[in-house]
């Protein structure tokens, strides 16, 4: 009842405002951002990398802090494969905050893809907060659907990461970088305080908002053993 009057709160918002609330709109921007990388010809991220990942992170337009050069902020959604049965968990709510995103970023606004690889690093990601090569492992990962995803540091990595500012996508580092629970945009979401230990391992209903984000998801990965 609780999470229903959360999606009515939500849709009401955005009639009298006349928009959409910005919890939405950044879902919509998610799944497009997800959508573009998946269906990019040659340079996207590797198909078996994404079909053996465990979480996936979108995080939309994050946007440069001051005059800090590589520091920057950012909001977006995770999903983790759903304990039970195919297919992906409802999304929770994550801040990324600081960090370089690499020189090749020249835009204000920089798109970024997490892939998390293992159990460990999925654990991490169920955490309050952690930083990102220091608490859990992260590498940039590989472009291209087949060439170089299969050796070894890929394999192995807790964490991958890429960036796409201006057209231009690749693997970059985000070491240094904060990852934390987003709590209000939960909220706005369920119509309560959830944390994202509880969306992510849950059984959540996913709310219709995030539907298309969820659906882009299982539409282009796929469990492989």
């Amino acid at each position: 009842m609780r999470l229903l009057v959360g999606g009515i709160l939500l849709a009401g918002a955005g009639l009298l405002s006349g928009k959409e609330p910005p919890e939405v709109e950044r879902l919509k921007k998610a799944t497009l951002v997800f959508q573009e990388v998946m269906t990019a010809p040659d340079r996207g991220i590797p198909q078996q990398l994404l079909d053996k990942s465990q979480c996936v992170v979108v995080i939309p337009g994050s946007k440069k802090i001051g005059f800090i050069f590589g520091a920057k902020y950012g909001r977006g959604f995770v999903s983790c494969r759903a304990k039970s049965g195919p297919g992906w968990s409802a999304p929770a709510a994550v801040r990324v905050e600081g960090g370089s995103f690499g020189a090749q970023i020249g835009g204000a606004e920089t798109d970024v893809v997490l892939l998390v690889m293992n159990e460990r690093g999925a654990d991490r990601l169920l955490s309050s907060k952690f930083t990102l090569g220091g608490d859990a492992s992260v590498s940039a990962g590989p472009v291209g659907r087949d060439a170089t995803a299969q050796t070894d540091a890929y394999m192995t990595a807790e964490i991958l990461s890429w960036s796409r500012s201006r057209g231009l996508f690749a693997g970059v580092s985000l070491t240094g970088a904060t990852l934390r629970q987003d709590l209000d945009t939960n909220r706005a979401l369920y119509g309560k305080t959830l944390e994202n230990r509880e969306i992510l391992q849950g059984n959540l209903a996913v709310p219709g908002a995030a539907s298309g984000f969820i659906a882009a998801l299982n539409k282009y990965s796929s469990r492989k053993s």
